[in-house]
């Protein structure tokens, strides 16, 4: 009959997928060092047996029959090697069993590390071999517990894992058993084994759910050309259609919204606007701004920047609660939008780019930003102009101590320079 020890193993290998032989093989190894500790050398050559019966250990000393004894460690004579064995002769191998008394207490702590550390490696190792390949993917997630800010996801029934807090939708609530979808963004292997960089925020995310939910997304009739997302609040997403006869903003919507409010309820109620993209840059601008209705709007393309002229009672809908109208529309069109009053049209020129010698000059102090601001960029070695130029909110928000808004600060303060 098998051994309690013996099946124990047996139905954790079968769990875990685990090797049996492996396994026996570092408790073994693992028995090996602890005798030579505890009771031996590092000298001795020391073999170790487990019955698959009794489940005991059984510990041997091997030692080589030699005519004259130079290293008693590992050698034997032919008169003592007798004692063991009556046919034991020069050359010969013999085994002695030196179990000690208390062993069973060792072996059982010794099989227990080893087989917490084996069971440990394969969940590495199997969290690797099912994710490798389902980067940039969705994955189903199930959350396992709520510990404050720590959320705990069951990711496709077989490992668990945490959802980072800045990798949360600001504002969702969370408990056990809910289910949801998460973004997949890469696999990265490091030195305490596989992690993955899972996300609820990720702009990608909205991509996935829309591929999910509208077949011609999926089929590839409709284009996601650009996405502008500030995760739980809102997200505007650019579409075309590969096929004149498709309206890709009718396809995104469904009949009643249904299609695109499934995204949304997915995202927390996080409001998401379907626009049209457009070559047209001036025309693309104008639809990345909507609601808001422009007047005139002037290219300058060299720098990347559009100023967009607007009545005076457009100009709040255009720049949006907190800049975000404008912030989106500028993430979306990769150019830099400013919002004038129609009254500011004539006689508009070109805006003048700083001249690099002021900004070499020029501290941060300058900017219209608070004194706390200024000194965590300060900390960051951030203490010019010209060394600002160019970052992205993201960049700012990589500055230790500096948040999403304050990041938001900045590239406000930057804008007005």
């Amino acid at each position: 009959m098998q051994s309690q020890f013996f099946a124990a193993i047996n139905q954790l290998c079968d769990e875990k997928n685990i090797s049996k032989d492996k396994v026996i093989e570092t408790i073994q190894a693992a028995l090996r060092a602890a005798y030579r500790k505890d009771y031996g050398n590092k000298d001795q050559n020391v073999d170790v047996d487990i019955d698959e019966n009794s489940g005991l250990a059984t510990v041997y000393l091997i030692k080589e029959v030699v005519e004259k004894v130079e290293d008693k460690e590992v050698e034997i004579s032919e008169a003592d090697a007798r004692k063991y064995s009556k046919k034991a002769n020069v050359g010969d191998e013999i085994r002695i069993d030196v179990t000690p008394t208390d062993y069973g207490r060792i072996a059982a702590q010794a099989a227990k590390q080893v087989i917490i550390q084996r069971i440990q490696e394969a969940e590495r190792d199997i969290m690797y071999d099912t994710f490798k390949d389902r980067e940039n993917e969705l994955i189903n997630a199930v959350v396992h517990r709520v510990d404050g800010n720590s959320i705990y996801l069951n990711l496709d029934n077989k490992i668990t894992m945490m959802l980072p807090y800045k990798e949360q939708i600001p504002g969702e609530k969370y408990y056990s058993g809910q289910r949801i979808k998460i973004y997949l963004d890469k696999v990265i292997k490091t030195t305490k084994g596989p992690e993955l960089l899972i996300s609820r925020t990720h702009p990608n995310l909205v991509k996935k759910l829309l591929e999910l939910e509208i077949p011609e997304i999926k089929a590839g009739l409709v284009d996601v050309k650009s996405i502008a997302r500030e995760p739980g609040v809102r997200c505007k997403v650019a579409v075309s259609s590969n096929d004149e006869k498709i309206d890709p903003i009718g396809s995104c919507v469904g009949q009643k919204g249904v299609r695109v409010q499934n995204v949304m309820d997915e995202l927390n109620g996080e409001r998401l606007d379907i626009i049209q993209w457009s070559e047209n840059m001036e025309q693309y601008i104008e639809t990345a701004l909507a609601p808001a209705k422009t007047s005139v709007i002037k290219l300058f393309e060299k720098e990347k920047r559009a100023r967009v002229y607007v009545q005076p009672d457009q100009r709040p809908l255009a720049i949006g609660k907190q800049g975000q109208n404008v912030r989106l529309a500028s993430i979306l069109t990769s150019w830099e939008i400013d919002i004038l009053d129609i009254a500011d049209y004539e006689g508009t020129t070109a805006p003048t780019p700083k001249k690099k010698e002021d900004d070499k000059t020029m501290k941060i102090e300058a900017l219209d930003i608070d004194k706390e601001i200024a000194e965590k960029l300060a900390a960051a070695n951030l203490t010019l102009v010209e060394q600002l130029r160019g970052l992205s909110a993201k960049d700012f928000s990589e500055v230790e101590g500096i948040d999403e808004k304050s990041a938001e600060a900045i590239v406000a303060a930057m804008k007005k320079l």
